[in-house]
């Protein structure tokens, strides 16, 4: 294997190990048999550094520990990279929908903290944002808000990045 593959892998490895995870929801999920009933569990769990990165993750399994060990792990997977203004904000309002859920995120001033309820807050805490307002306007499914705070999240752009896509820097805007 090749150097540059072994390294990337400790990288991410090292950046895993640094997430912290909040469970959103875990739910019983039974399935009608000819034979009787069947029972399972269904965990959703958000993870995150707290420093921009942040991951949403689903799992199923027969018991609640092992449901929420592989949300965790498909939340790793899925960790993304956003942008954040002075390491508190977001750079601009933003409505997205998953779903019937609909959830608008907006800069708040500086220590005005995270106004922001359920599946909404436990995202962006962990996204490290520390100054937002957010309000769930749609239906309250959990992971439809958790999923449409962290596109919302990802829908994020700089003043900079906007710049660079224009090939100008950002006094020339």
């Amino acid at each position: 294997m090749d150097k540059k593959v072994v390294n990337n892998r400790k990288n991410n490895d090292a950046k895993k190990n640094l997430l912290e995870e909040k469970v959103i929801s875990i739910s019983k999920v039974t399935k009608v048999n000819k034979g009787g009933r069947h029972f399972r569990f269904k965990a959703d769990v958000a993870v995150g550094n707290r420093k921009g990165l942040v991951g949403i993750g689903t799992g199923k399994a027969n018991e609640v520990s092992e449901a929420i060990k592989k949300a965790i792990q498909a939340a790793n997977k899925n960790v993304v990279k956003i942008s954040l203004i002075d390491n508190r904000t977001i750079p601009h309002d933003y409505t997205s929908k998953v779903g019937r859920s609909v959830v608008l995120v907006k800069p708040a001033k500086e220590g005005r903290g995270i106004i922001a309820g359920g599946a909404a807050r436990a995202v962006l805490e962990l996204a490290g944002v520390k100054d937002i307002v957010a309000k769930s306007l749609g239906a309250n499914t959990q992971i439809n808000v958790a999923k449409a705070t962290l596109k919302a999240l990802q829908a994020q752009r700089t003043p900079e990045h906007i710049a660079e896509l224009r090939g100008k820097k950002v006094e020339e805007l």
